[in-house]
């Protein structure tokens, strides 16, 4: 196919050699299937990020670094050259993510370069070498349920011990490889210890996964690995082979109304998106 505009500069930088299709758009980023040498990979073209709310974004990028106090007041005061620096932070955000966690082990795919807005990374296959699937497009055997799901706590614990949290993760995010589940989409990853929303955003993470897999095997339902997990990072006990249990007891004490009228609005915003997703999903 003729090579997108944006997809031009990575073929004269001699980054990749070909383009052989797109595989995916959304309100974020176009992907598309390349050809680098032998290798067949992904790259994925950020678009401006104009649908997220401020407050979402707010949340999501509280505490991040940025260049220098110029681009901070910039973004601050919402100036066409602070959107442009924050919609860069927001890329950024992935990349680093991608290499910290690739390094640490986690199953996410394997960035290779980051240049004009496009992420060059491995192209995550199924058995056939074709463009994995996303879990919400795949049927589960309640063993299967059980057995992706336990691999998938096991890459969030990983995640946390390297100070991450993906901060919107669920079916729709995280595909399905020939070798088991891999996740994707972290431009949203946040710093478990410098944002304060990282707890709720744990809890969420690990409750859309057990949401999802319960659907196939109900007795997920029960469990309270969120609740768990995040106790365990916070006195110091969490690493990447931690054995869990799915049991937590919650300590009773006064109840943070503010805090709880949050949680039914991000609640409310995590529904919306939701069927925004599964709308985008369907063929």
């Amino acid at each position: 196919m003729k090579p997108p505009k944006r997809l031009q500069s990575l073929i004269e930088e001699g980054l990749i050699d070909t383009v052989v299709r797109q595989l995916m758009s959304g309100k974020e980023a176009m992907v598309f299937v390349v050809r680098c040498g032998d290798e067949t990979r992904c790259a994925k073209v950020y678009k401006e990020a104009t649908h997220r709310s401020f407050r979402q974004a707010v949340d999501y990028t509280e505490n991040r670094k940025v260049k220098n106090t110029r681009q901070a007041r910039a973004m601050a005061k919402g100036t066409r050259f602070g959107r442009q620096a924050q919609e860069e932070a927001w890329q950024s955000a992935e990349v680093d993510a991608l290499y910290r966690l690739a390094a640490a082990g986690v199953r996410v795919p394997k960035p290779y370069n980051f240049c004009d807005g496009v992420l060059l990374m491995e192209l995550v296959a199924d058995e056939n070498g074709d463009a994995a699937p996303r879990l919400n497009d795949v049927v589960f055997t309640p063993e299967e349920a059980r057995a992706h799901h336990a691999t998938l706590l096991v890459e969030v614990v990983r995640m946390l011990a390297a100070g991450v949290v993906h901060g919107d993760l669920s079916e729709f995010n995280i595909l399905l490889s020939e070798s088991g589940p891999v996740i994707i989409d972290l431009p949203q990853a946040v710093d478990a210890a410098g944002n304060n929303h990282a707890q709720r955003m744990l809890l969420r993470d690990v409750g859309n996964l057990r949401d999802f897999f319960g659907q196939s095997a109900p007795d997920l339902l029960k469990t309270q690995y969120g609740p768990e997990i995040w106790d365990l990072y916070q006195r110091g006990a969490l690493q990447p082979d931690t054995p869990l249990t799915g049991r937590f007891a919650s300590k009773s004490g006064p109840v943070d109304v503010s805090s709880v009228i949050r949680e039914i609005d991000d609640a409310k915003d995590e529904e919306s998106a939701r069927r925004l997703r599964q709308q985008h999903a369907a063929p």
